[in-house]
């Protein structure tokens, strides 16, 4: 599995990186449940993008947290918004989790009710 980070206002060093990384690592496990299930053999891939946003319209630091994993037929994506770094990031972990739990659930749902078609047909003849 493979993270790109991006940053933007904002400067990446070793202990952000090596956070983001450790939090986001832990959803290998679900995105490998996945490719087994699909016979995905590529690699996966998350996209995340952290920024700093400008002084706008709030007071103090404001960071934007945004997550992308590309699946066969989907793109997941997650968005957090937060003053503390950190808790940006889990919260997109959180989304990220959710997101692919739905996907997974989604995908299952399809194969049962091809199935019960499959097996309507069969009876019926």
């Amino acid at each position: 599995m493979r993270i790109i980070i991006k940053t933007k206002n904002l400067e990446l060093t070793n202990s952000l990186k090596n956070y983001i990384e450790k939090k986001l690592f832990s959803l290998k496990k679900f995105i490998s449940i996945l490719k087994q299930e699909d016979n995905y053999k590529t690699l996966a891939e998350i996209n995340i993008e952290v920024e700093k946003e400008t002084k706008r319209h709030r007071k103090g630091e404001v960071f934007l947290a945004k997550a992308k994993i590309d699946l066969p037929g989907k793109s997941l994506i997650a968005k957090s918004k937060s003053e503390d770094l950190l808790k940006a990031i889990v919260e997109i972990k959180e989304k990220l989790k959710m997101e692919i739990e739905k996907y997974k659930f989604k995908k299952i749902d399809k194969n049962r009710r091809v199935q019960r078609i499959l097996k309507r047909n069969i009876n019926l003849d």
